[in-house]
């Protein structure tokens, strides 16, 4: 495989060039998406350098705390980031959240590291922090999806959910099909992206591989691993907040709580 061809600071400022014509495309179509663009230009820019750090340090010591230490940080930031943006506060849906995505993306990790990949060691940075990286942020965009659709439902149907309760079942029963509602909204985007990946689409952490000189054999079943990671732990990620959001609508006497 020939070298990779290194970016350097002319290369990126070519790259910034991009996103000023975006701007200036937008200034003409009178989209007030200037100062957006802006902003995410040189927070994108500003973050992924201090990323880049922060990785080229964790690497570089291979210690199992900093790995740790890295997801546990990706992990809160997830978690804040769902529970802002769900609209109704919901009681412990924080620390909910950060169970939550905690368990589904541990659970995948573990199974992968130990049984797949099998590093020599457990905590291999290169390893574990991308995937766990790429796992932390789809769980938390389902979650997102999946919270914010439950409880829109639940607010809109309590009429219907309080007849439900009159007439003798239980609040699981009473939520069931919005729940069920809120799970497939959150996933079947994900599945719909599985069917289409390989055949439309060369996925991006793919991509970011074949431009780096890796065989395309070896960074195509990585991306399998990736996706199949992917699409278990979104859904084990919105099967449980789902659950626990909706015990939060019910008080002990099994009344919804408006």
């Amino acid at each position: 495989m020939p070298e990779l061809i290194k970016l350097d600071m002319v290369d990126l400022a070519l790259v910034v060039g991009l996103m000023l014509i975006a701007m200036g495309i937008s200034l003409w179509e009178q989209l007030g998406l200037e100062l957006g663009l802006a902003i995410a230009t040189g927070r994108s820019i500003l973050q992924l350098i201090v990323l880049g750090y922060i990785l080229e340090f964790i690497f570089a010591i291979n210690n199992v705390w900093a790995v740790l230490a890295i997801l546990t940080i990706i992990l809160t930031i997830s978690a804040i980031i769902t529970r802002n943006r769900i609209s109704q506060k919901i009681p412990y849906l924080l620390p909910l959240v950060w169970v939550v995505i905690f368990i589904s993306t541990g659970m995948t990790l573990l199974y992968t590291n130990f049984l797949i990949i099998q590093p020599q060691r457990w905590y291999e940075p290169r390893y574990i922090i991308p995937l766990g990286g790429i796992l932390l942020g789809n769980a938390m965009n389902t979650a997102i999806i999946a919270g914010e659709r439950l409880v829109s439902n639940i607010n809109k149907s309590t009429n219907e959910i309080e007849t439900h309760l009159s007439l003798g079942a239980t609040p699981e029963q009473a939520v069931k099909s919005y729940r069920q509602e809120a799970i497939r909204a959150a996933i079947l985007p994900g599945i719909n992206q599985m069917m289409l990946v390989g055949m439309i689409t060369i996925p991006t952490f793919a991509s970011g591989q074949l431009l780096a000189g890796i065989n395309p054999l070896e960074a195509l079943s990585y991306e399998t691993l990736i996706v199949l990671m992917v699409g278990f732990s979104n859904l084990l990620s919105t099967v449980l907040l789902t659950k626990g959001i909706c015990i939060q609508f019910f008080n002990q006497a099994m009344q919804l709580v408006k």
